[in-house]
Formats: C-alpha cells, sequence, structure tokens
C-alpha cells in the first residue's frame, strides 16, 4: 500500500489522506483504454475499449477495439470473463448507478454510437438493457451522475472529427421515457476528452482539448485549462482555471467532503516527443479543486502514469482501471484508493 497525505494550503485540518493498493490486473496483457467501469451488484464491471494488441511503435499501427466485458467480486479476487458487449466498443461515458452501470456512447474503428445500455449483474449473469439514445453519436465525451440525473459533455461525432461537440445532455433516470435532454452548454470552447465531476448537486467540467484541422486536413489538438461548474436553477459559472491541462485524466473525478481530485492525465507538452519508445509517460501529480473555496492545489502524486481510463466507485474506495501509461501503450492495472483521515 502506498500513502500519499494530501494537504491543502488552509485547511490541513480537513485534508484526507490517499491510500492507494492495486487490486488483480485484466487477463489480458495489453489492458484497454477507453474502456466502460462501473458497479452492479457490489461487483465491479470492465467492458470494452481498445489497445494495439502487435506493432504499436512502427510508422503504422491497428488500433483494436473490443466487446470483452470481466467482472470482479471481492477485491482480493480475480477477474472473471462474463457475457461480451453486442459489439466492440469504447471511449464512452461509464455511469454507475442504484440499477446497474450505464454506458454511453462510444465508437469503434468505423463509426461512433448513440446507443445507451446498462449493465446488470444479477445472480452470477450480467443482464443488458437498452436505454434511450443520444441525440446524436458520440465518443471522447466526459458524464457523470447528479442525483438521479446522468450529464454527458463535449466528444466528437465521427473519428475523423476535426472540431469537438460543445453538446450539454442530460438524462432523468426517473424519467427514461422524456429521454436525453439538450441543455445550454458551458460558456467557453468545444472540447473533448474532458474531465467531469459531480458534488453537491453540481455537475463539473474540467479541462480536455479542442480540436482544428492541421494544414493535412488532419486534427490538431489544443490543450485547455478551463473549468465549469452547472447548477441545475443556476446555469453555468466559470471556475479558476486548472494549474495545467488535464486532458483524459482518468473520468470522473473521484471527491471526498468538498474536493475533487483530478488525477495525472495528459498536460500536452510532450505531443511531439520522439522516439515514442522512451515517451516518459503522463503527469503524476494529482489536482485538488476545494468546491466552496473555488481554488486549486497540487496534491502529491498518484504511483502511475495514466489517461484515458474510467473511475468506479467500489466499496467506500475509487478504483482506476486499466487505460494509458503513455501514447500508444496501455496497461492490465487496476488501481483502488481510498480517502482516511490524517
Amino acid at each position: 500500500m502506498m500513502i500519499y497525505p494530501a494537504c491543502f494550503p488552509g485547511c490541513a485540518s480537513q485534508a484526507p489522506v490517499l491510500t492507494w493498493q492495486k487490486l488483480a490486473p485484466i487477463p489480458d496483457p495489453e489492458g484497454f483504454a477507453g474502456a466502460f467501469a462501473g458497479v452492479s451488484g457490489d461487483v465491479l464491471i470492465l467492458a470494452g475499449g481498445a489497445n494495439i494488441p502487435s506493432n504499436k511503435w512502427g510508422e503504422t499501427f491497428h488500433k483494436k477495439w473490443y466487446d470483452s466485458v470481466f467482472v470482479l467480486e471481492q477485491p482480493g479476487g480475480s477477474w472473471q470473463r462474463a457475457t461480451p458487449l453486442p459489439h466492440p466498443l469504447g471511449y464512452g461515458v461509464s455511469v454507475s448507478t442504484h440499477d446497474g452501470l450505464v454506458c454511453i456512447g462510444g465508437g469503434d474503428e468505423n463509426r461512433q454510437y448513440a446507443e445507451v445500455f446498462s449493465l446488470r449483474w444479477h445472480d452470477g449473469k450480467l443482464a443488458f438493457k437498452s436505454l434511450p439514445s443520444l441525440p446524436r453519436p458520440c465518443a471522447n465525451l466526459c458524464g457523470a451522475l447528479v442525483g438521479h440525473t446522468i450529464y454527458v459533455a463535449g466528444g466528437i461525432e465521427t473519428p475523423s472529427a476535426t472540431r469537438a461537440l460543445k453538446t450539454f445532455w442530460k438524462l432523468d433516470l426517473k424519467r427514461l421515457d422524456a429521454g436525453w435532454t439538450k441543455l445550454e452548454p458551458w460558456p467557453g470552447p468545444e472540447r473533448m476528452f474532458a474531465v467531469a465531476g459531480s458534488d453537491q448537486g453540481s455537475f463539473y467540467l474540467f479541462s480536455g482539448v479542442k480540436l482544428r484541422a492541421g494544414p493535412d486536413g488532419k486534427a490538431v489538438r489544443e490543450y485547455l485549462r478551463d473549468g465549469y461548474r452547472f447548477t441545475p436553477g443556476s446555469g453555468w459559472k466559470r471556475l479558476t482555471d486548472l494549474p495545467r491541462p488535464v486532458a483524459a485524466a482518468p473520468s470522473p473525478a473521484p471527491s471526498a467532503g468538498r474536493f475533487l481530485f483530478v488525477l495525472t492525465g495528459d498536460d500536452g507538452t510532450k505531443v511531439d516527443f520522439l522516439p515514442l519508445t522512451e515517451h516518459p509517460g503522463f503527469p503524476r501529480d494529482v489536482l485538488a479543486f476545494d468546491t466552496q473555496n473555488n481554488t486549486w492545489s497540487e496534491d502529491g502524486e498518484t504511483p502511475f502514469s495514466r489517461a484515458t481510463a474510467p473511475v468506479a466507485p467500489w466499496r467506500g474506495q475509487f478504483v482506476v482501471l486499466n487505460g494509458e501509461v503513455r501514447p500508444r501503450e496501455r496497461t492490465p492495472e487496476v488501481w483502488s484508493a481510498k480517502f482516511v483521515a490524517p
């Protein structure tokens, strides 16, 4: 177990201590980026995602999407395979609810999807249930549960998009018949790979990347540091900028007390780093946002470098599952963390 003390200026008495431990790895030699993950029936689920199974360091490489599903019934146990997804899928939004893991949007190597479904673990079996589809196909979006409502923001509509979406939708889980509702988006640039968060009835949107077409017609990324809070009935408020970009950081952001924690993520400073085989990975620092005081502080480090990894709450802790340790390289690692009083 690794312990990283969390010390926030002016609030040491409330500061939690972040403790990390490894759980059993996913039984795949590569692991997956952009997988769906969450909890149903007190069981941890990981589904779908993508990796580069061979020749990942060549000038050309092939990214493969998966339909595999794994479940972990006990923290000290091993992952078991479950019924696969209807088709390969990854890079959508995962939300754990009282009625199972909700998987939203995503894509494969050919297209993005608008489909939404839940995965429910019951009596040792995985059950699928279709939910209202998104208003349009979307991947690389972010989302979080606020009360009984799911909010999702941004993303891209096609794999080759050169502009991200500026879309903000909600789904009231108590009024599924109403489907997704389009809401006024945040007062800032469109984006994908942002980090979502939820605290005290509000939805949070941090960082991400804006896209534009480069000279060759391919997407060029602009890394963002802005953040916003949406409160039903009050709308959007711009927050203090992040100390650095955190594109594709594990999402939704874990919370403890009045703090939201953004872990590692891509800050964009090593986009052109060569050779890729010596890339040092993404920053490992933890950024803590004080939702009451609208301030950021640096809060130690994680024991891993990670991007495009889902976060799932499980048994009083939160779990970061697989993801990228550096460009083109995934990991089967699964890390669990707990916030405890110092």
